[in-house]
């Protein structure tokens, strides 16, 4: 099994131009054998609070048609971020596109401060996929601040949990022992996408990871590039390699 964490740095309200950031990493992920590639948080659109609601997508946005193409035409499974309006509420989500075209979501169960004034939560959007006979759970960003997350994954069978943040340079030393501590925990593969640029008028960490489910660092990427973090399953192993776009 091959993973792949993409690193990117948004273009703030160019939905365009970061789908076509999208389309490229794709297509390196496709060229390394990935069978799955998870974006930062709200990725499509950058991270946003004001311009959510302009910015917001539907589950059948027909923004997304090229996404689910390549997710079928190469048996990728894409998991790409957005603020996502179903009825009447907005959230921040993330879109499963899997290979069989179908599109599943996923939606911010624990929010941080001042991000109520926009968004809701909900526990209902809570989707679980398959791969290679491996469960895998998702997360968004401050999801991963709460213990309770990654074990209801547990308690969900999953053995892999990705979690698509926006972390600062302030941030991220806490996310890593988050990460690493559930991985050891919880015997979860973690597999963690961040930005690398900024992203609402403010400065990301990048270091996108992985770690195994002993909790050990296999992988990371550093704070500055965009690419993607691959990783791949040998028997009970894990290596990985970095692939600068």
């Amino acid at each position: 099994m091959i993973l792949a964490a993409a690193q990117t740095k948004p273009f703030r309200e160019d939905i365009d131009s970061n789908l076509l950031e999208h389309y490229r990493l794709i297509e390196l992920a496709v060229q390394n054998g990935a069978k799955l590639i998870a974006f930062p948080e709200m990725s499509i659109t950058g991270y946003e609070r004001e311009y959510a609601q302009k910015l917001a997508f539907q589950k059948d946005d027909s923004r997304l048609d090229h996404l689910r193409k390549l997710a079928v035409k190469n048996n990728i499974v894409i998991i790409a971020g957005a603020p996502i309006q179903i009825g009447s509420a907005l959230f921040i989500g993330e879109f499963i596109i899997a290979p069989d075209n179908s599109v599943s979501i996923y939606t911010k169960q624990f929010l941080h401060e001042g991000e109520d004034e926009f968004f809701q939560s909900s526990f209902d959007y809570n989707p679980m996929i398959e791969i290679e006979n491996q469960k895998i759970s998702f997360a968004i960003c401050a999801d991963i601040d709460h213990p309770l997350h990654p074990q209801n994954a547990c308690k969900r069978e999953a053995s892999i949990y990705i979690a698509s943040i926006f972390f600062s340079p302030n941030g991220i030393p806490n996310a890593y022992r988050h990460l690493q501590s559930y991985a050891g925990k919880h015997q979860l593969n973690v597999l963690m996408s961040n930005f690398s640029g900024e992203s609402w008028g403010s400065p990301s960490a990048g270091q996108s990871a992985f770690w195994n489910n002993k909790g050990e660092l296999i992988g990371q990427m550093n704070d500055t590039d965009s690419g993607i973090l691959l990783v791949e399953k040998l028997n009970e192993d894990w290596k990985s390699k970095i692939l600068k776009k």
